[in-house]
C-alpha cells in the first residue's frame, strides 16, 4: 500500500536538493560487538544512547552492547517487542533525552530504530541479529497497518555492526530468506526498467547496477550459504548491506521492490504469519522471472541450494492463496508499476502457481 496516508513521520522542511545518506562506518565479522565503543568515538555521536530492542534479542546481544557503551556513555533501554504506531512514539519520548540510537534486533526493531531516528533527528547504528532481509542497511522501513504492509522513508544507519557469529547462529530459515530477498533484486531491477518504458518512471543506472550485481554475486555463490556457518553469514550480511546502500542511493526502494515483494505483501494479508518476507519474496521472484521470460529455472535453483521455499506448500500456504495474492498484487502499492500489473487473469494467475512445481 502507499505510504501517503501514514500520519508518523515527522514533516521534513521542503528541500529541492536530494540528499544521499550512507553508512560511513561498516563492520562485518566474528565477535565484533566491542568494537562498538570505537565506532560511537569515530563518528562522535554524543555521551549518551538509547538502545532500542527486543525482549529476546535485548538478552542475545543488546544486554552486551549496553555494557560496552557504559564505561563512556550514558545508556537507556527501550524495549519493542513489534512495531506500530504506538510503539514508535513511546521510542520518540524514550529518545528525547539521548544524543544517539542503537537499534539491536532483528527488522521489526531495527526498523523501529530507524522511524525513531528519523523522527527525532538522531543518527543511529544498526547491530543485526539476524540477516533476514535487506533493512539492516536501507534508508526505509516497512510498516505493519490494517491495509498491508506500508514502506515509509526513514533514517538510514550511520553505522551498521554486523557479528557474524550471532548471525550465524540464528535459524538458518532467516539467513535463507535474506539471501531470498537479495535474489528477488533482479526482478526489482527488471519491473524498474519496464516502468521506465511504459510509465517513463525515472531510473538510477547506478543504483541499478549495484542491485543487480549484489543479486548476481549471490547467485553465482548460493553454494557455500551453508547453515550455521560464520563465512556464508558474512557473505550474505555484505550483500544486505550493498543492496541497502542501492536504496540509498536511489532514494527508494525501488532497486530492491518489485511485484515480487507486491506479492509477498499480499500474501502476508491473506495467510498472516506463514511465511517470512524474503521466502514469499523469493517465490515472488520465480513467477516475476517467468513473466519477464528470464531464467525462472535458475533462479529456482539459486534458492533451492540456498534453502529457501520455492513452493506455497513448503510455507504451509494453499495454492488457492497464492492464487489471490497474486491478483491481489496490483492493488498494493498502485504507484508501483510492475510486471503484476499488467492484467493477470484468475486462469494465468492459477498457471503460475503450477507452474512453481514442476521439474
Amino acid at each position: 500500500m502507499s505510504a501517503d496516508r501514514i500520519k508518523l513521520l515527522k514533516q521534513k522542511p521542503f528541500d529541492k536538493s536530494r540528499w544521499m545518506q550512507l553508512p560511513r562506518d561498516v563492520v562485518i565479522g566474528h565477535d565484533v560487538l566491542p568494537q562498538i565503543p570505537a565506532v560511537c568515538q569515530d563518528l562522535q555521536l554524543g555521551t549518551s544512547a538509547l538502545i532500542i530492542s527486543g525482549k529476546s534479542t535485548m538478552d542475545l546481544a543488546g544486554e552486551r552492547v549496553r555494557n560496552l557503551l557504559n564505561d563512556q556513555y550514558t545508556t537507556t533501554v527501550f524495549t519493542a517487542e513489534t512495531i506500530s504506531p504506538a510503539v514508535i512514539r513511546e521510542g520518540e519520548a524514550a529518545a528525547d533525552n539521548v544524543d544517539f540510537i542503537v537499534g539491536v534486533g532483528g527488522g521489526r526493531v531495527i526498523d523501529t530504530a530507524k522511524i525513531v531516528s528519523y523522527n527525532t533527528d538522531r543518527q543511529f547504528i544498526s547491530v543485526p541479529t539476524a540477516a533476514s532481509h535487506d533493512g539492516i542497511a536501507s534508508a526505509r522501513a516497512s510498516l505493519p497497518t490494517m491495509e498491508g504492509h506500508a514502506s515509509l522513508e526513514a533514517q538510514p544507519p550511520i553505522a551498521i555492526v554486523a557479528d557474524t557469529g550471532i548471525i550465524a547462529a540464528a535459524p538458518h530459515r532467516l539467513l535463507a530468506a535474506g539471501c531470498a530477498d537479495i535474489i528477488s533484486n533482479y526482478t526489482a531491477i527488471l519491473d524498474w526498467e519496464l516502468a521506465h518504458r511504459v510509465k517513463g518512471e525515472p531510473m538510477s543506472e547506478y543504483a541499478m547496477a549495484l542491485s543487480k550485481m549484489t543479486a548476481e554475486i549471490l547467485v553465482k555463490n548460493a553454494h557455500v550459504i551453508k547453515p550455521h556457518n560464520e563465512q556464508s553469514a558474512w557473505f550474505v550480511t555484505k550483500a544486505l548491506v550493498s543492496s541497502g546502500v542501492a536504496m540509498s542511493i536511489a532514494g527508494s526502494s525501488r532497486p530492491g521492490s518489485g511485484g515480487e515483494h507486491k506479492f509477498s505483501h499480499a500474501l502476508e494479508q491473506l495467510a498472516p504469519g506463514k511465511a517470512l518476507h524474503g521466502e514469499s519474496c523469493g517465490i515472488g521472484t520465480i513467477i516475476s522471472m517467468y513473466l519477464h521470460g528470464g531464467d525462472w529455472k535458475g533462479i529456482r535453483a539459486s534458492l533451492k541450494m540456498i534453502g529457501a521455499p520455492t513452493t506455497p506448500a513448503e510455507l504451509g500456504i494453499d495454492d488457492g492463496i497464492a492464487v489471490e495474492a497474486l491478483l491481489m498484487a496490483k492493488n498494493i502499492r498502485p504507484e508501483r508499476f510492475t510486471i503484476l500489473d499488467m492484467g493477470l487473469t484468475k486462469e494465468s494467475a492459477e498457471k503460475l502457481v503450477r507452474m512453481l512445481y514442476q521439474e
